[in-house]
C-alpha cells in the first residue's frame, strides 16, 4: 500500500491540501461540509487530526473489501480480535461511561502523534505536474522534508524524520537512516540537488503555511467563477 507513494510522491491530483484538487471541488461543490474544510483546513489541521486512527481503520476497511491487501480473511479476523480485545480491556476495567471517555482521549491523541509524525514528510514541498518527469533520484529528494534530528526525534518520529533516506533506502532497518545521511546529503551536494532539512518546529510552520496558501487559492478561484 505504501510502495506506490514511495515511487511517485506528491503527485498532482492525488492530495487534498493540493491547490488543484481544493479548486476542483469547491468548484463543483462535490460536498459543502468538504468543501468548508477545505477553505478553513489550516486552523482545522490539528483538530481534525483527532480522526487520523479512526481514519486509518476506516481505510484498513476499506482496502480489505476492495481486495487490495494480500490476506483479506486473516486481516479482516486480525481486525477484529484486535476490536474486540481492546473493547473488552477497556470496558471491563473502567466501565461503561469512563471507558468511552478512555476510548475517545485515547484515539484522538492517537490521531493528533501520527498525523504530527506523516505531516512535515512532504506537506508543502513542490508538486509534480505531471507534465515534467524528473529522474528517481529527484523525484524522491525533492519532494520530501527531513527533520533535524537528535535521538529522542528519532525515537517520536520512528525513523520518519529521515524522510528523504526513507524514499531512498525503503528496505533498511529505521536504526540505519541516521547512519546513511551524511553519506546522502553528500551525493546530493554532487548533483546539484537541494536536500531539505528543518527543525520540527518550522516544519509545522511551513505546513500550515501551505495549507493558508492553498486555502487562499481555493477562495480566488471560487470568486472568479461566482
Amino acid at each position: 500500500m505504501h510502495r506506490p507513494h514511495r515511487d511517485h510522491p506528491i503527485k498532482t491530483l492525488v492530495r487534498p491540501t493540493n491547490p488543484l484538487i481544493g479548486k476542483r471541488m469547491a468548484s463543483q461543490g462535490v460536498n459543502r461540509l468538504r468543501t468548508f474544510v477545505i477553505r478553513h483546513q489550516a486552523p482545522l489541521f490539528f483538530p481534525l487530526l483527532n480522526l487520523e486512527a479512526v481514519g486509518l481503520r476506516v481505510g484498513s476497511v476499506i482496502a480489505i473489501r476492495r481486495g487490495v491487501v494480500r490476506r483479506p480473511r486473516t486481516e479482516s479476523v486480525l481486525l477484529a480480535l484486535h476490536a474486540l480485545a481492546y473493547a473488552v480491556v477497556v470496558f471491563s476495567l473502567l466501565g461503561p461511561l469512563l471507558a468511552v471517555a478512555f476510548i475517545a482521549v485515547h484515539q484522538g491523541l492517537f490521531g493528533v502523534y501520527l498525523g504530527c509524525v506523516f505531516a512535515p514528510n512532504h506537506k508543502g514541498m513542490p508538486v509534480r505536474d505531471g507534465d515534467s518527469e524528473p529522474d528517481w533520484l529527484s523525484r524522491q529528494v525533492l519532494t520530501s522534508r527531513n527533520i533535524r534530528s537528535s535521538r529522542v526525534h528519532d525515537f517520536l518520529y520512528g525513523g520518519l524524520n529521515y524522510q528523504i533516506e526513507h524514499h531512498l533506502f525503503p528496505t533498511m532497518p529505521r536504526p540505519n537512516l541516521r547512519k546513511v545521511r551524511p553519506l546522502t546529503r553528500a551525493h546530493c551536494a554532487t548533483q546539484d540537488l537541494p536536500y531539505y532539512e528543518v527543525s520540527a518546529t518550522r516544519s509545522y510552520v511551513e505546513v500550515l503555511a501551505h495549507l493558508r496558501q492553498v486555502t487562499e487559492q481555493v477562495r480566488q478561484e471560487s470568486a472568479r467563477s461566482a
